[in-house]
C-alpha cells in the first residue's frame, strides 16, 4: 500500500516524481537540502543484514558518524551511550554476522541513534525476527518513546497498540487515522 515507499520519501532515499514532500519544512526536491533532510530521519530496515558495513559492532556504529566527520572522542562516547541503551555494549568487538536477528536490529538502532536524528523510522523492523528478537526490539522502541519521534511501519496489530497514533493505508491512500482505540473500534 505504499508504506515503505512513503518512509523512503521521508529521508529522501526516494524523491517524488510528482507532488511535494516536505520534511521539517524542507522540500526533498531541493538538492541543497538533501544532506540536512537525511540527517532529520533515520531508518531501521526490515533486514538488519542490509545495513551492516563494519567488521565489528563498534565499527558498524561508527561508520555513519565517520562519514559525518564527528570527532573521535564524541564518536566513542556516542557508541558507549547508545550501545548501553540497546543493551549491546557487551558486543562491541563481535562480528555483526555472528549476532542473532534481534541483536542485529539493536545494533542497527544504535547506529541510527548515534546519528541523533529527530525521527526514527522502523520499516517492518521486527518482521524477520524470532519472538525473542521481536520483544527485544519492541522494548527498545518503547524506551525511545517520548525521546524521539518514532514512525513504525508494521502489519503486527499488537505492535500498533503501543502507538499514540495509527494510520492505516490501502493502495497508497490513508483510509483510517486515529488513536489505536479509535482505529480498533472501527468495524
Amino acid at each position: 500500500s505504499g508504506k515503505s515507499t512513503l518512509a523512503k520519501h521521508l529521508n529522501a532515499l526516494l524523491l517524488p516524481t510528482a507532488g511535494t514532500v516536505l520534511v521539517a519544512g524542507m522540500d526533498t526536491q531541493n538538492q541543497e537540502l538533501l544532506w540536512e533532510i537525511r540527517q532529520t530521519a533515520g531508518m531501521v530496515f526490515q533486514n538488519p543484514d542490509n545495513q551492516f558495513v563494519g567488521v565489528t559492532v563498534k565499527d558498524d556504529i561508527a561508520f555513519g558518524m565517520e562519514n559525518h566527520l564527528i570527532p573521535r572522542d564524541e564518536m566513542l562516547q556516542r557508541i558507549d551511550t547508545y550501545t548501553k541503551i540497546v543493551s549491546m555494549d557487551k558486543f562491541l568487538n563481535h562480528n555483526p554476522e555472528q549476532l542473532s536477528g534481534g541483536e542485529k536490529q539493536r545494533v542497527a538502532i544504535a547506529g541510527i541513534l548515534a546519528m541523533d536524528p529527530e525521527v526514527i523510522i522502523f520499516d517492518e523492523a521486527t518482521s524477520m525476527l524470532d519472538p525473542k528478537g521481536v520483544v527485544e526490539v519492541n522494548q527498545v522502541i518503547a524506551d525511545l518513546k517520548g525521546k524521539k519521534t518514532i514512525i513504525a511501519i508494521t502489519h503486527n496489530l499488537e505492535e500498533s497498540l503501543q502507538a499514540d497514533r495509527v494510520i492505516v493505508m490501502n493502495e497508497g491512500k490513508i483510509i483510517l487515522n486515529g488513536t489505536p482505540r479509535e482505529i480498533f473500534e472501527n468495524k
